[in-house]
């Protein structure tokens, strides 16, 4: 048996900006269908129905929410997380989201002895950054 978990974001009608915005972040390869393209017509055309960002190490998807659903959010708080131990990859990837977004906290190294940082993008979605160091690392490096 074969699954992978995939984190599904649903917007309030700005997911076409924050798809294309996260593939400018990540890379990777952005599908965006429509309501439209899919003859909803009670919605409006230009809505996502479905996007799904596909880089080589992960899945990203995300939609329009549905009129009325955002009135149901709240109080849950979901981080998306990085671990690994490419450090100037992960690294360069918390700077961009920080660039508009609301650092948390900063990337920096910790008592554990990876490198850790958490960030809230532009769009309100959470990212945590957990990069494990490489012997010898400078203790003074930071993000």
């Amino acid at each position: 048996m074969s699954f992978f978990v995939c984190p599904y974001l649903n917007f309030a009608g700005n997911a076409r900006e924050a798809m294309t915005y996260y593939q400018s972040v990540f890379g990777g390869e952005l599908t965006i269908n429509t309501f439209g393209e899919f003859g909803m017509a009670d919605l409006p055309a230009e809505g996502v129905m479905h996007s799904e960002l596909q880089h080589e190490a992960f899945r990203v998807m995300g939609s329009d929410a549905m009129p009325g659903a955002e009135a149901t959010w709240g109080g849950t708080r979901v981080y998306i997380a990085f671990m690994g131990d490419d450090v100037e990859l992960l690294q360069g990837w918390y700077a961009k989201l920080a660039e508009e977004g609301k650092p948390g906290m900063p990337l920096e190294k910790q008592v554990w002895g990876d490198m850790y940082g958490d960030v809230m993008d532009k769009f309100g979605v959470e990212w945590m950054f957990n990069i494990s160091l490489p012997e010898g690392w400078a203790q003074t490096g930071k993000a």
